[in-house]
């Protein structure tokens, strides 16, 4: 086996700016992003895409609704949206990969697994939800929405908006990780861990039970990064570097900085707690169980981040 790498796709990077997000404009922006990751391919690297989801499951939440109220369909489980979000992005990155491996003759197979990723029933996060779904709006119209969804809970995002937030409980196991792995000694390409993974609960009598939440797919991947042993972890996202004092005068993009130097950065609060603050926790949890690399990059600089040219690297 190659030096195998674990990339994380972010959901809004396939979703299209100017309201273009319809399922063919999602396959478009999943084209572009898999030409990167045939690079890596190409390099030698063996690879396991994760993806978010957050957008699409947001999206996935409206039409259920809209369907109950206009046609009396039942609505679908948190839980199942973002086991059927994980299955719909999951055929289009397989997709889109397979046709560009073969435009290139590259002799690669890719295979989507649908993960379950075990959870606890007793986390606090179910108290207290803090992931965001969906799109983003103004303060007015999250109001106007509290209006017909009481329980709904909106956060203000890094300036960008307000959004819907809904559980986000900590990945305790990826359950189908065996599986995973055996595909990667096989040479495939694997997709897992979508959308951070179908969130379950084990019972005392050791069977499995879905659970209404969302889990991070930054802390879903870096955990399946450990289990699997990658080298590499790459979390991808909407800048080429990660920055200090973000959007102030004195902003400074990071280039490589050593573990210890990203706990002092997270201790001076220089992360939003909704938007890079989860992966720089994820990186931090995979470095120390034994990972060598963190990449935080945007999808474009994939190929030179590899190489050291572009993107923010956390070593130990």
């Amino acid at each position: 086996m190659g030096k195998l790498v674990i990339v994380a796709i972010g959901g809004n990077a396939l979703v299209r700016e100017n309201g273009r997000n319809t399922t063919q404009d999602q396959y478009e922006a999943v084209q572009e992003t898999v030409v990167n990751i045939a690079d890596m391919v190409q390099e030698g690297y063996e690879i396991v895409v994760t993806h978010g989801n957050g957008p699409q499951v947001g999206f996935a939440l409206q039409r259920s609704e809209i369907a109950s109220e206009v046609a009396g369909m039942p609505t679908v489980p948190l839980v199942n949206n973002v086991a059927d979000t994980q299955g719909g992005i999951g055929y289009q990155i397989q997709q889109a990969l397979t046709n560009e491996f073969a435009k290139r003759g590259i002799n690669k197979k890719v295979a989507t697994v649908i993960t379950q990723v075990e959870v606890s029933a007793d986390d606090p996060n179910f108290k207290n939800p803090t992931k965001p779904v969906g799109s983003f709006f103004t303060l007015e119209q999250s109001e106007e929405m509290k209006k017909d969804h009481p329980n709904w809970v909106f956060i203000e995002d890094s300036g960008r908006g307000y959004r819907r937030v809904v559980p986000s409980p900590r990945p305790t196991d990826i359950v189908e990780k065996e599986v995973i792995y055996s595909l990667i000694e096989d040479g495939y390409v694997v997709i897992a861990v979508g959308g951070g993974g179908i969130p379950v609960v084990k019972k005392d009598d050791k069977t499995y039970e879905g659970i209404d939440a969302v889990i991070d797919k930054d802390f879903a991947t870096s955990l399946l990064a450990e289990q699997i042993h990658a080298e590499t972890l790459i979390v991808t996202t909407g800048v080429p570097r990660v920055c200090i004092n973000f959007g102030k005068p004195n902003q400074k993009a990071l280039e490589k900085i050593t573990v210890e130097e990203t706990k002092q950065y997270v201790l001076e609060n220089h992360f939003p707690p909704g938007s890079m603050l989860p992966k720089i926790e994820a990186s931090l949890s995979f470095l120390q169980n034994k990972g060598k690399r963190v990449i935080i990059t945007n999808p474009e600089s994939l190929k030179e981040a590899m190489n050291e040219q572009a993107g923010t690297h956390i070593v130990n």
